[in-house]
């Protein structure tokens, strides 16, 4: 009597979703719905208890990557992915901010497309968007800024640090905390005045939020005081009104 062939486990479903700046009430109704179905969820050092009480039913994997900080290497998360779509239905990668910014989606989506698993992505408020709303300062201005540049500092390993910064009206360094001063001198040796408005943004949407108004020439004395993730947002249009 010959037994059936194995049934080939079928792979799960990978959705990479963005959870936006910080407060639970900023991610998206469709990230929100898929979160509240999802059976693993590996999250990020950025993404706080409320967001992931959105999620009780799943089991939570944190994979934190913070810069500077003991953290998951990139390999290892790639392949916590892959496992865990070969055994779960509906696995969530919860990123903060948006998953196609600065958020090595990329590396994430070749381990999981190499392994012919689906991949679905719901993208998130990026820090920037958060802040400008939060200090009701728009990135572009009518007469003063029709450009903007989003920029960091921060490489991958054995890669040369950047060297030069973007030719835009508005420049918004992410991960901006460590590299404000570099960034400061760059733009002071490019002749930008030292009186160009900068607005930085501590923490953005949290409890916690901090926003500081300054000048380029007061940028170039650093951000010692800042210890949360902080984004520097430079150029005309952050001139008060």
């Amino acid at each position: 009597m010959s037994s059936k062939p194995a049934v080939p486990h079928a792979t799960g479903k990978v959705v990479l979703i963005g959870a936006g700046p910080g407060v639970a009430d900023l991610i998206t109704v469709r990230g929100a719905r898929i979160l509240s179905q999802a059976e693993v969820v590996l999250y990020d050092a950025l993404v706080t208890d409320e967001m992931l009480a959105l999620c009780p039913q799943a089991e939570k994997i944190s994979v934190g990557k913070r810069s500077g900080q003991r953290s998951t290497a990139q390999d290892v998360i790639n392949a916590q992915l892959v496992a865990c779509a070969k055994k779960y239905r509906l696995v969530v990668r919860l990123k903060g901010g948006d998953p196609m910014m600065f958020g090595r989606a990329d590396e994430e989506l070749r381990a999981l497309e190499a392994e012919g698993i689906e991949v679905e992505i719901v993208p998130g408020i990026t820090a920037a968007l958060a802040a400008a709303a939060s200090t009701k300062q728009p990135l572009t201005k009518r007469g003063i800024a029709r450009s903007v540049a989003f920029f960091t500092s921060s490489t991958a390993p054995n890669h040369p640090e950047q060297t030069t910064l973007p030719d835009c009206d508005t420049l918004i360094q992410y991960m901006g905390g460590k590299e404000a001063i570099a960034t400061a001198r760059k733009l002071l040796a490019q002749g930008r005045s030292p009186d160009l408005p900068v607005v930085v943004v501590e923490n953005c949407s949290r409890d916690n939020e901090r926003v500081m108004r300054l000048r380029l020439c007061e940028l170039e004395q650093g951000l010692a005081s800042c210890h949360g993730p902080v984004l520097v947002m430079i150029g005309d249009a952050f001139e008060p009104r």
